[in-house]
């Protein structure tokens, strides 16, 4: 296996079952192209008669150019196919290559890829809504062949933005120039979405044939119902009903032994603890989890605390509330955006979430609190740094447990010692923030030439190394929905060009950049604001965006604004719409 310069490359051992999947699947690739290619010249054909002179002209050029490169394109597109596969197969392993340790290369991007990038947001969007139901389906079939029942995430490999990646490598093969490569994938688009749906819809039937089971969605612990009571270890789940028999815990990592004390000394306890008792031991046995601890073990620590609480003399105003806050935090604690590593710390905080709730019920009622904003921001963390087992992201998690300690040694009973662990937490960001622009002191003063010189009209420094501008990767764009139709999402600027003049260092945004979407941080603007580095919060990579190019992915939904979700909103309203579906 091949990685990036610079970058350390650590053993991948990929599932067997899903590389039988996708081993099967890459057989069947040359004929699902072949296929492309002939409903592409069919749909050319049939569109041929409309839009104007210089489109029929560029039709007509890529029908024969279709024609005569019909073998080189099927070529490209499966040699293509199979390296985006390999690379998500690598990135869906247990242990995947290392990021690099030092800064990553810097990428200059300019309009002319913002144009590649709308042509593959469209084919990918495509795909995605003609195919929304089979990939869903593939979604729960290959989380069951790596052997994640929950539907964590998404290892499907041949999602669409690899396929389209594909695409775009066959179209280049044409020998054309880049606007008839474009209206290539324009015409090709809907066919290959057509294509795939069937091709989603067989290799499900493939699977069910051979006996393969489709994971099921997150499974909700409700606990201190009267189905709880009764079954106290038995899992419900909303989707289908049912109640499950409980999952059984995997063998002990790390710390797992230490967790697994926590519960048998919390399961020890006094039958009648005060409610300071039980909120003491569950946080103290919420400390000892591993980071990466699996789920099973989280919740079994804090089943134990609810049903200690209904022991515990606490009034039963004081239990209904509790029961309150719990179904909050196990809504919150199940959202499938929230990393595993952050759900330890989410969970940490309900104990103060409670303390403060049998205060002030006005809690719950204020998604701007200080402890909300506090639970936000760290969820945050989450997206902005880069994934497990990278020394960042653990000494970001050192960092956040020492904040709770903090805050669990004191016992908040108001709203300050939050406000004091959100400054620290923005402060540890900034501190972040000045370690990475003191990282690219180099380039930021090549980039400050190349745009002087740009701004004169005269010749771009060619200077060796000043910049690796040779580096011209394409933006392409993630799911979105049709850039012709779409109205701006909710975190979109409603004045874009006012919102991009006023973006300054420090500030994150999210773009898509070199084939996902990425958390970006705005290290730099040059005096005359030609040019932009960007940081990506999940790598060493870096990109210098001029101003033109920027405009074009703000006006396209390529780049938008990137602010704390309210968890505790979205917890509060999913309670709220699982009630009114009971009653």
């Amino acid at each position: 296996m091949s990685s990036r310069p610079g970058s350390r490359c650590l053993t991948v051992t990929v599932q067997p079952a899903l590389q039988r999947f996708v081993d099967d699947e890459l057989l069947r690739a040359p004929m699902l192209a072949d296929q492309l290619v002939e409903e592409t010249l069919l749909a050319i054909k049939r569109g041929g008669a409309g839009g104007s002179l210089r489109e029929r002209q560029l039709t007509a050029d890529v029908l024969r150019a279709l024609h005569d490169h019909r073998q080189l394109v099927v070529r490209e597109f499966v040699r293509a196919l199979r390296e985006q596969t390999q690379r998500e197969l690598e990135q869906a392993a247990p242990t995947r290559p290392a990021l690099p340790s030092g800064p990553g290369g810097l990428s200059l991007v300019d309009e002319s890829q913002v144009e590649v990038d709308v042509e593959i947001s469209r084919a990918i969007e495509a795909i995605a809504s003609v195919a929304e139901h089979e990939l869903r389906e593939v979604m729960s079939f290959t989380s069951s062949l790596v052997g994640d029942m929950d539907v964590a995430r998404d290892y499907n490999p041949l999602r669409p933005e690899v396929i389209v990646q594909a695409l775009w490598q066959a179209a280049q093969a044409l020998p054309l120039a880049r606007a008839f490569q474009l209206a290539f994938m324009r015409h090709a688009s809907q066919p290959l979405a057509q294509l795939m749906r069937k091709a989603y819809a067989g290799a499900c039937a493939r699977l069910e044939a051979m006996g393969i089971e489709p994971a099921t969605y997150r499974t909700v612990i409700i606990f201190g119902s009267q189905r709880g009571r009764r079954q106290q270890d038995s899992f419900f789940d909303p989707q289908t009903n049912r109640t499950e028999s409980p999952v059984t815990l995997p063998p002990p990592g790390t710390r797992a032994a230490a967790a697994e004390a926590a519960v048998a000394a919390a399961a020890a306890a006094p039958a009648r603890p005060s409610l300071e008792e039980v909120l003491a031991r569950a946080d103290e046995a919420l400390r000892t989890l591993d980071a990466l601890s699996e789920r099973p073990q989280r919740e079994a620590l804090r089943q134990q605390q609810r049903q200690q609480m209904e022991q515990s003399s606490a009034p039963a105003s004081e239990r209904e509330l509790a029961d309150l806050v719990g179904r909050l935090f196990d809504t919150l604690l199940g959202n499938r955006r929230l990393a595993p590593d952050l759900q330890n710390l989410m969970a940490r905080l309900q104990s103060a979430a409670l303390r403060l709730a049998l205060r002030d019920r006005a809690l719950l009622d204020n998604p701007t609190h200080p402890l909300w904003l506090f639970l936000d921001r760290l969820a945050l963390q989450g997206e902005l740094h880069p994934p497990p087992p990278d020394p960042e992201r653990a000494q970001m998690l050192r960092f956040a447990h020492g904040l709770l300690d903090a805050l669990t040694s004191e016992q908040p009973r108001d709203a300050d010692p939050f406000r004091w662990a959100r400054e620290r937490l923005l402060a540890y960001e900034r501190n972040r923030f000045e370690q990475r622009r003191g990282a690219v002191d180099a380039e930021l003063q090549s980039l400050q030439a190349l745009e002087d010189q740009l701004v004169a009209g005269g010749p771009p420094p060619t200077s060796p190394g000043a910049l690796d501008i040779g580096q011209l990767d394409t933006v392409p764009a993630d799911l979105l929905e049709d850039l012709s139709r779409a109205g701006p999402g909710k975190d979109h600027p409603a004045d874009g060009a006012r919102w991009l003049e006023g973006l300054r260092s420090g500030d994150w945004v999210h773009m898509f950049m070199q084939g996902s979407w990425v958390n970006a941080q705005l290290l730099w603007y040059g005096s005359h604001r030609e040019y932009r580095l960007f940081a990506d919060g999940a790598s060493a990579s870096t990109w210098a965006i001029r101003r033109g190019a920027l405009e074009r992915m703000l006006e396209m939904q390529l780049l938008t604004a990137l602010t704390p979700r309210s968890l505790i909103r979205e917890a509060g309203e999913r309670v709220l719409h699982r009630a009114e579906e009971r009653a």
